[in-house]
């Protein structure tokens, strides 16, 4: 075949151009076990081995007969083959079906499905369960194994990468081109595939590296399988940590330090489970990361006081971002640790009301407290947002939607070229997610807030989650704030009973463990301290139904995402 130096808008270009200025240097380091001397032991790359590898894997699936626009299922355990099977997925112009594990073996397999894969990139384990449900993927002829091929056949990675390096081999494209559909957590509904372009992925790579300062030669701990990709297009090495990164809230934090001294690792980005654990064990055993300048976390609300306890123990210049967005929409705003907690040696959170000080002094979980809604900061350079009123429905056009002023509440909706267009899978969601403009479109983010003076948006809870009252709606993030104070709850959900706009609100609350009451008349005085709470606040003042639950239904990868309806539900039988 012809390799082209010129690619269009191939985002795997970024790699290449990496691998001719900096081929020397270390793209990616994954764990190994220990040795003699009780050393980790780590598997490396350079960033020229890197290219050259995800080149012979290109050419190898263009062989098998993969050709722009074919879908390959992508199920391999993060780590360099992960990486270099990515990039070559996007150098032979296929389309990768990203998918996560944690969603349970059903929902996974019921999204593969409707992806309708024309082949599997997987390990062992999930070529022998396609094997079994053949049926489900009639389409899937292109089988690549990723370890030991069992009794299926067909040809493996390793196969592929004992054949001579072909050159330079990335298919011309554009930016419109596919590149892959990765599925949406399915929080407010079932799980559906998003289109990604490579524009999409460009812009990403672009707009993470300007806002954050990223520089070629930082040494990156990603908590997050993709955001591999994204250290590789900047010049960043990758430094895989042993961990499952479908079961963040399960990590080890040794795991994670350990990398971090071994390799003085300056960025990491992972979720806000991975924090909440590794910040604790640092207090706990009075443990820094002092090579750590920068901290990314995204996937789930970041709570307040899990910043601060990141905060202490990076480096004493460093920050701590946490950049907001969806599957569909990413990355749309951020703000950081130094925003949300205040500047140092301002007042502790549990000890400043003071609205009147600028949230430069008392940070925005101050506002959060009272009940503003959750900041999640600035625009990207390249997003354009605004707050419409909010619509329960398509909105066929801009000219059919209000756009609200500074301060009303209403729902987000945003539009830039990290912004996706559609979705591939359950197609019927376009019409209710996408607003057309033109030949543009906009996304609804499906999050309900308000812009500030400041052009931040504060978020006050999904749409889908608003409880609708006889009074008007009442926003959960908004209203759960004033509950979460109580010293003995470690979370509360508000929930609506009964028809939309005759709605009644009920707050239920799961307590920190070794917290709840003993006994109904300590249960009797914990209801009342809440009930006392809620007449205090305009916001939650008509809510007099609160109830305690064991533990809450929440998803299983972050431990954060509250599954409301099913707590309405409960609610309802304990009415």
């Amino acid at each position: 075949m012809e390799h082209q130096k010129q690619y269009g808008g191939n985002v795997a270009q970024r790699l290449t151009d990496m691998a001719a200025q900096i081929p020397d240097n270390t793209a990616l380091v994954e764990p190994l076990g220990y040795g003699a001397d009780g050393r980790r032991q780590y598997r490396q790359l350079t960033f020229r081995e890197l290219d050259h590898d995800s080149d012979r894997i290109a050419a190898g699936l263009q062989e098998l007969g993969a050709t722009p626009g074919t879908r390959l299922a992508v199920l391999v355990r993060p780590g360099i083959d992960f990486v270099a099977l990515a990039f070559g997925l996007l150098k032979s112009g296929a389309v990768s079906i990203l998918i996560d594990p944690g969603m349970g073996r059903k929902n996974l397999v019921r999204c593969l499905a409707e992806a309708e894969p024309e082949g599997f990139v997987a390990i062992p384990m999930v070529q022998a369960v396609r094997t079994i449900l053949r049926r489900r993927f009639p389409k899937a002829q292109l089988n690549l194994t990723v370890g030991r091929r069992w009794f299926w056949g067909g040809p493996t990675l390793a196969q592929l990468r004992q054949r001579p390096w072909p050159g330079t081999t990335i298919v011309r494209n554009s930016h419109e081109d596919p590149a892959a559909i990765i599925f949406t957590t399915g929080s407010t509904g079932p799980p559906k595939g998003v289109l990604y372009r490579h524009g999409n992925f460009d812009a990403q790579v672009e707009q993470i590296r300007d806002r954050y300062g990223i520089r070629i030669g930082e040494i990156d701990l990603p908590g997050f399988p993709l955001f591999g990709l994204f250290n590789c297009a900047m010049g960043v090495t990758a430094v895989i940590p042993e961990m499952d990164p479908s079961r963040p809230a399960k990590v080890n934090p040794r795991n994670i330090l350990e990398a971090a001294d071994d390799w003085q690792v300056t960025q990491t980005f992972g979720s806000p489970a991975i924090w909440n654990r590794v910040g604790r064990h640092c207090e706990e055993h009075r443990v820094q990361m002092r090579s750590v300048r920068r901290v990314l976390s995204a996937g789930a609300p970041v709570p307040a006081e899990v910043l601060d306890r990141m905060r202490r123990h990076i480096a004493p210049e460093g920050e701590l971002h946490t950049p907001y967005g969806a599957t569909e929409a990413l990355p749309v705003a951020s703000i950081s640790a130094s925003e949300v907690l205040g500047a140092p040696g301002a007042l502790p959170l549990a000890e400043s009301d003071d609205d009147s000080q600028p949230d430069s002094q008392v940070g925005t979980a101050n506002r959060t407290r009272q009940g503003a809604g959750v900041c999640v900061g600035t625009r990207f350079s390249r997003i354009e947002w605004k707050v419409i009123r909010i619509v329960d429905g398509p909105i066929p056009s801009l000219d059919d939607a209000e756009e609200l002023p500074t301060g009303e509440i209403g729902e987000l909706i945003v539009r830039g070229p990290q912004v996706t267009r559609e979705y591939v899978t359950r197609v019927q969601a376009n019409a209710l997610a996408k607003i057309a403009d033109g030949e543009s479109f906009w996304h609804r983010m499906g999050d309900t807030g308000y812009l500030d003076a400041q052009e931040r948006f504060w978020f006050c809870g999904r749409v889908a989650h608003r409880v609708l009252t006889e009074r008007g709606p009442m926003y959960p993030v908004r209203c759960e704030a004033i509950f979460n104070q109580h010293p003995n709850v470690f979370r509360s959900a508000l929930v609506g009973v009964g028809p939309p706009g005759r709605q009644r609100p009920v707050i239920v609350v799961e307590l920190l463990e070794g917290r709840g009451p003993s006994n109904s008349e300590e249960e009797a005085e914990l209801i009342a301290a809440l009930r006392d709470r809620a007449v205090s606040c305009p916001l939650t003042e008509p809510i007099s139904d609160f109830f305690i639950h064991p533990a809450f239904p929440v998803d299983i990868r972050h431990n954060a995402k509250i599954f409301r309806e099913k707590l309405a539900e409960w609610a309802v039988s304990k009415l």
